[in-house]
């Protein structure tokens, strides 16, 4: 089993209220191996809602609205439940929304809303990482 990010699969969870809605990977979720997730809405995050990035004080990376609200700790909330539906299935691979503060792996956004991507992980993505699930985004399919 896997876990997908759920706007990959066509589920309107995105910060403004669409998708990223994947063929390929929505090919995968119709063979019914995986189990797709939204971390911002497992965290308690509305749909649709100010756009997050992560923006790093004093070596403590913090989530960060448009607006300048705190919004870690609904952005480690949904880490921590989508961590448990991956061990609950026994998940060891995640395919992930790339650039995302919660999914992204490798490139995220750098925390000024100037759509400028830096090194680093997403809340979720790097949770899952650490805990042995191998992760990759929508943009490793198609290599």
């Amino acid at each position: 089993m896997l876990i997908i990010s759920a706007c990959l699969v066509g589920v309107n969870c995105k910060y403004n209220g669409g998708n990223n809605k994947n063929k390929k990977i929505y090919e995968i979720f119709k063979e019914g191996k995986v189990v797709p997730v939204c971390p911002e809405v497992l965290g308690g995050m509305d749909i649709p809602r100010i756009p997050c990035e992560i923006k790093s004080f004093s070596n403590k990376r913090r989530v960060i609205n448009k607006e300048g609200k705190d919004q870690t700790q609904k952005f480690k909330r949904g880490a921590e439940k989508t961590l448990k539906i991956a061990k609950s299935i026994g998940a060891k691979k995640a395919i992930m929304k790339s650039r995302s503060p919660s999914c992204g792996f490798g490139k995220i956004y750098d925390g000024n809303f100037s759509n400028t991507l830096i090194k680093g992980n997403g809340i979720t993505a790097e949770l899952l990482n650490k805990n042995g699930i191998e992760i990759i985004t929508e943009n490793d399919l198609k290599k």
